[in-house]
Formats: C-alpha cells, structure tokens, sequence
C-alpha cells in the first residue's frame, strides 16, 4: 500500500524495513559500547585483594634421639638449616622442662619452592583434605609417615616419623603491621577466610575436599 506525503510517493514496506535496520544497528553500537567497559572492570580489579601464600612451615616434635631424627628428616625434605626450638613451659608426662629442645622447624617462602613441596605432600595424602583443618589465614595438616611422600625412600638412621604443615595465606599489604617506622594497621577486611582458603588449593592444586 503506497501513500502520498506532500509530492513524494513512499512505500510502508520500505519503511519499515529502513526502521528495523536502524533498530538493528542501534543495538549493535550499545553492545559495542559495552564490550571495552567490560575489559575496564577486569582491569581496575583490586590487586590487593589476591590471595597469595606467605610461607610455608614444617615442623616436628621430639627431645633426645628423636629429636636428632627430626633433624634429619627436615633437611633431607627442604635441604635447608634447621631451627631448634626450646621449650617455654613444662610438662612432665613427655620428659619436657623449660629451657629444654623439644622441637625443631623450617620456614620456606620460595614460592617455586613452596609449591613443588605441596604437590608431593597433597599427593601423599591422595589429594584429600578436610575442611576443619582450614581456619582463618592458615591451613595445617600433617603426614603421619614420611616415606608415604612420592619420592622419600626409608632411611634407617631416620625411621617411621611424620611431621606437621602448615601453610600461611595473606594479601598484600600485610608488611604495614611489621614496620618500625609509621607501622599501621592491618585491617579485618585484608584476613584470607576459610572459604578463599579453600578456593585457592582447589584452583592450584586440584584437592578434593571433604
């Protein structure tokens, strides 16, 4: 159906065709619009909001001979020095006074390090772990007979020992509190809860966790 406007002879058909089009190319340019807004909130994320681990701490218990055993045990994990701890407190049922060794550790805070550690230790444990072991910034779990991790052979000198781990999250930010100088806060808001915890060893580890 044609309809005269003033002099000219304009079909509906064509009209509403042209309309749609400019419909269509409308919507295209909002989408495009949209897209490098897109891009802007991946890039302004918040990098002090990452979680990352801080250190990675081994420790083993015993006085006497097997203390020595810890020892060996530590450094022929990690290959590095090993810290003798002594006791503050006393308690009689395990032979321990105060001032007397009672323990020894290992700090790691090589990353690379860290993280070829925890593949063995997870793989020892058949990637399982349990929720309750999680708590507030820190992960512990412990490996009840070393010779259990992939790659550790017996050694008699050792024996059958197991030993702790723990595994210390943070943001970044958190030297502020250690500072001697303007030394600040660290606020509530910068602790790594159970559930960011947990998301963490699922995406770079691939635990199960029960």
């Amino acid at each position: 159906m044609e309809l005269i406007q003033g002099h000219k002879i304009v079909d509906n058909k064509k009209h509403r065709k042209i309309k749609l089009v400019k419909l269509e190319t409308e919507a295209q340019n909002i989408d495009n619009k949209k897209l490098p807004k897109k891009k802007n909130e991946n890039k302004m994320q918040n990098k002090m909001r990452d979680v990352e681990i801080e250190k990675l701490v081994l420790h083993c218990g015993g006085i006497d001979d097997k203390l020595e055993k810890s020892v060996k045990l530590l450094k022929k994990i990690t290959n590095k020095k090993i810290y003798i701890k002594k006791s503050t407190k006393r308690f009689p049922e395990f032979g321990i006074s105060p001032g007397k060794q009672s323990g020894c550790k290992v700090t790691i805070r090589d990353k690379d390090k860290i993280s070829e550690l925890l593949k063995r230790f997870f793989s020892a444990l058949d990637n399982t772990i349990k929720r309750q072991q999680i708590t507030e910034n820190q992960f512990c779990f412990g490996i009840k007979e070393y010779i259990e991790i992939p790659g550790m052979e017996y050694e008699r000198d050792i024996g059958i020992i197991g030993f702790e781990i723990r595994i210390v999250f943070k943001r970044k930010g958190k030297s502020v509190k250690f500072k001697k100088i303007k030394r600040g806060k660290l606020p509530k808001r910068q602790f790594v809860s159970k559930e960011e915890i947990a998301d963490f060893l699922i995406k770079n580890f691939g635990v199960e966790i029960v």
